[in-house]
């Protein structure tokens, strides 16, 4: 009986040796890997790690990659993103708090397009990202409001309203209104707050 037990618990040893064997706890420091090269890839890819602790790597002298954590590097100073045509708007940031953005009157887009061009680019992007709340008449009597999914949408002509107070709104958020800088980038920013104006000021 003896025997047997010990053989049990030998056995059992051994099944709990190699459970132990192949976890680990640490996922990004793999114990063993079955076939490496199947897994992991041998070029860079966008945003990796450049210098792999699950093979050996020969590190490239020159500071090619981003302090060693990323093998993407950052743009060129001086270039402009193909996203952000115009270098030259007014930058509006958090700190400079809602009132002073009032003082902003005049769309810095007009020094590049026209602005019958940037009302009509604004109305579309309007009636995308607003209208389902704002309504498309900028009444405040958009689809979810009248669905009484939400309340409190005001009239914009009811509201003391400026090109920057408007922007600021849409890149900052207020009260339960969201940033949408995540959706718009700054030059669209600057459209659909030419197309709020409009509809406020539309026979007024």
């Amino acid at each position: 009986m003896n025997k047997y037990f010990d053989e049990i618990i030998i056995i059992l040893n051994m099944v709990l040796l190699i459970f132990l064997e192949s976890c680990w706890f640490d996922k990004t420091k793999p114990n063993i890997v079955y076939m490496p090269d199947m897994y992991y890839s041998e070029a860079y890819e966008p945003y990796s790690d450049p210098y792999p602790n699950y093979k050996e790597t020969k590190k490239i002298k020159i500071p090619f990659f981003l302090k060693n954590k990323t093998s993407s590097l950052l743009s060129v100073k001086g270039t402009i993103s193909r996203n952000d045509l115009f270098y030259d708007l007014i930058d509006i940031e958090k700190n400079k708090e809602l009132n002073n953005s009032k003082n902003i009157v005049k769309n810095p887009l007009y020094n590049h397009e026209e602005k019958e061009i940037t009302i009509k680019k604004g109305k579309k992007l309007y009636q995308i990202n607003c209208s389902i709340c704002h309504g498309k008449n900028g009444d405040g009597e958009g689809e979810l409001v009248k669905n009484e999914k939400i309340f409190g949408i005001p009239n914009y002509k009811d509201r003391d309203l400026t090109i920057g107070s408007i922007y600021y709104v849409v890149t900052y958020g207020k009260n339960n209104m969201n940033s949408y800088a995540s959706q718009l980038n700054e030059i669209d920013r600057w459209r659909v707050s030419e197309y709020v104006m409009f509809l406020k000021n539309k026979n007024k």
